[in-house]
């Protein structure tokens, strides 16, 4: 959700200039920072950026400068009131002849374009290519993205590569194999009985069955198969499916995290910690998507 666009034009005498920035954001945040006399454009913008993006968050900057030759020039009498208290502060600590004309004039902000004088006609264009001057700039910010988002997807399609290819490496672990569970339960159970000759034999055995069963982590296994198809079903939607697919990278931390818990076999544990390690990748890139 990274990306950054500019668009300059002019109208009624005035230079504009926008700039938008976009980074990455569970929801999406719009801030804007326009040049004085135009906060009232800020509902429409928001209205044409609620469109088009559904995450990230975006600052958009607009400037107008005056071409001072066409406008008339006013003097910013607050600041030049503020100045001569300034002047009655410090009388007496510093040169006491009063300030040239040249130099008040001089302070950057004392005198600047009466932009405010624009006849309505003139603040009707101005307002029409301002917003359109944003369109422009909207669209090439989404391209920008849109770039990055399709190389993230081929990071993604290659993180759900290893998480499949982990999946089934789990699956064929001959640790897994019924008569490595039997014989694994088997020793443990003898070891149980040597250590404590008055235990119910039989009723070891029954509870040896319950726990191999809560151990099965065949069920997770499908799960997790089920959500890499579902994640490259998404991915093959486009579109903004960002919080679709962070929904599902919790349940593949999920899943997974419930696969090391039940793991009885140091390869399935193994291979558990490089399951977290890729899905951990996988959601912190899709924070990325819209």
């Amino acid at each position: 959700m990274t990306g950054f666009a500019r668009q300059a034009g002019s109208a009624s005498d005035l230079r504009w200039l926008w700039e938008l920035r976009s980074v990455n954001g569970k929801g999406l945040d719009v801030r804007f920072r326009l040049a004085a006399g135009h906060e009232g454009l800020e509902p429409e913008l928001r209205r044409m950026i609620a469109q088009r993006l559904a995450r990230g968050n975006v600052h958009a900057m607009l400037s107008v400068t005056a071409h001072a030759e066409t406008l008339p020039l006013v003097v910013n009498t607050a600041m030049l009131e503020r100045v001569f208290d300034l002047f009655e502060v410090y009388r007496g600590r510093i040169d006491p002849s009063p300030p040239r004309l040249e130099h008040l004039l001089a302070i950057r902000g004392m005198v600047e374009p009466a932009t405010d004088v624009i006849e309505e006609h003139d603040r009707e264009e101005l307002d029409h290519a301002l917003l359109d001057g944003f369109k422009h700039a909207l669209t090439a910010l989404i391209k920008m993205r849109e770039i990055e988002g399709s190389a993230l997807s081929t990071t993604l399609h290659a993180q759900l590569d290893e998480i499949g290819k982990l999946v089934d490496a789990v699956d064929r672990d001959p640790s897994r194999r019924p008569e490595a569970i039997r014989e694994r339960l088997g020793e443990q159970v003898e070891l149980l009985i040597e250590s404590a000759p008055r235990l119910d034999p039989d009723r070891l055995h029954h509870e040896a069955v319950l726990l191999a069963t809560r151990a099965d982590i065949q069920e997770e296994l499908d799960r997790l198969r089920a959500h890499v198809t579902a994640a490259r079903a998404l991915l093959r939607e486009g579109g903004p499916v960002g919080r679709k697919l962070d929904f599902l990278s919790q349940e593949f931390n999920r899943e997974t995290n419930t696969l090391c818990a039940k793991s009885n076999a140091i390869a399935v544990t193994a291979f558990g910690l490089q399951l977290k390690s890729h899905v951990d990748q996988f959601r912190e890139q899709i924070q990325n998507l819209e």
